[in-house]
């Protein structure tokens, strides 16, 4: 492979702000939910990288051909790789695809095939793309890029603030993470944080059940929450983490007496004990597929704490994109933080906004 922008590329990044920014030469694309994927191309090679430099190519084979006949013959083209359905984006049947066995990757590929959305244009046969302002880089996206195929979307595209602010709310449902907002004359600048995000924030009250020691081992790295469900089953729905050096520490003195004992009656009993898994019911400590030689064991507390999470959304009765820590609740009984409390979204059709093919 020999292109003018050559892997591996570190994609550009967002700030998050709370409000869909308004400024004159803004424009705004919806925020996709899947894997940040930059594609190259140079003739039948095809590479797909993954935001952290991870090969993505061999789990998705379905893309590789698609993308094939969908870009032009030498490129590089920043994108996402999401699974839709009918009902929205699924992220965890997507992070399902992540899997070590070929076999298995190729039975997901035809079980459960990605689509790619395009959204920069990176280089072009020779010519490297990344100082060109973004307008140009888009309308070159557009002038060359086939989507014809079913699995391969162009982003939308505006400059109307007050459509971004139709997609933030609209198309919540659907799986989107909120909206992205970049100036027209932007260039490309590798894993700068130079364009802005607005996503959904929510909070919900948890119960803390456990924790993660953090890397440097000396304080607490993330809080295992769990929620009831209406039979009165806890689930472990994901974690609250980025905590301060200072906070790290803070928190081992604060969940000490919790530890006492921790393990004798938990509703987690099993796991804390085996560290497996039980059919039916979330539980910690499963293996991360972005990272496989990650430590997840988990440290087992009391179910007597309630923590207020600042959170994004649900998918699969988990939290996405993990929470981060409002403050404790000893005002609240654990029994109350159940699955009820969650806001749900009605599911918005991808096709409102994407077309029939995004469906097939």
């Amino acid at each position: 492979m020999d292109l003018p922008v050559m892997p591996p590329v570190k994609p550009m990044l967002a700030k998050a702000v709370h409000e869909v920014p308004r400024a004159p030469g803004l424009t705004y694309e919806p925020k996709w939910d899947g894997f940040r994927c930059i594609a190259f191309r140079d003739g039948d090679e095809v590479e797909l990288g993954s935001r952290n430099d991870r090969p993505l190519t061999r789990y998705f084979p379905e893309l590789v051909e698609l993308l094939r006949d969908a870009l032009p013959s030498r490129c590089v083209v920043d994108g996402e790789i999401v699974l839709v359905t009918g009902s929205g984006l699924d992220f965890e049947t997507l992070q399902n695809r992540l899997h070590p066995a070929a076999s298995r990757v190729n039975k997901l590929a035809e079980e459960t095939p990605a689509s790619f959305v395009a959204f920069d244009l990176l280089a072009l046969d020779d010519r490297d793309l990344t100082e060109t302002p973004f307008t140009e880089r888009r309308r070159l996206l557009e002038s060359v890029l086939d989507d014809g195929f079913a699995r391969v979307v162009l982003t939308p595209l505006t400059s109307d603030p007050d459509v971004a602010e139709d997609w933030f709310t609209r198309f919540e449902g659907a799986g989107f993470d909120g909206v992205m907002a970049k100036p027209g004359d932007l260039p490309y600048e590798q894993d700068k944080r130079a364009m802005w995000k607005v996503k959904h924030e929510r909070t919900a009250d948890c119960v803390v059940a456990g924790f993660r020691w953090h890397k440097d081992g000396a304080g607490v790295g993330s809080l295992l929450l769990g929620l009831y469900d209406d039979d009165g089953v806890l689930h472990h729905v994901g974690v609250a983490s980025s905590f301060t050096a200072a906070r790290r520490k803070e928190l081992v003195d604060e969940l000490a007496p919790l530890r006492e004992n921790a393990v004798e009656g938990h509703p987690w009993r099993a796991w804390a004990e085996a560290q497996i898994e039980a059919a039916g019911q979330r539980i910690p400590g499963a293996q991360s597929r972005w990272a496989p030689q990650k430590d997840l064991s988990w440290e087992p507390l009391r179910a007597e704490l309630v923590a207020e999470v600042r959170y994004e959304h649900v998918q699969g009765g988990r939290l996405r994109h993990g929470g981060r820590l409002v403050r404790f609740r000893p005002d609240r009984e654990p029994a109350s933080c159940t699955y009820g409390q969650l806001e749900e979204v009605a599911p918005a059709e991808l096709t409102a906004l994407f077309g029939e093919g995004a469906r097939s």
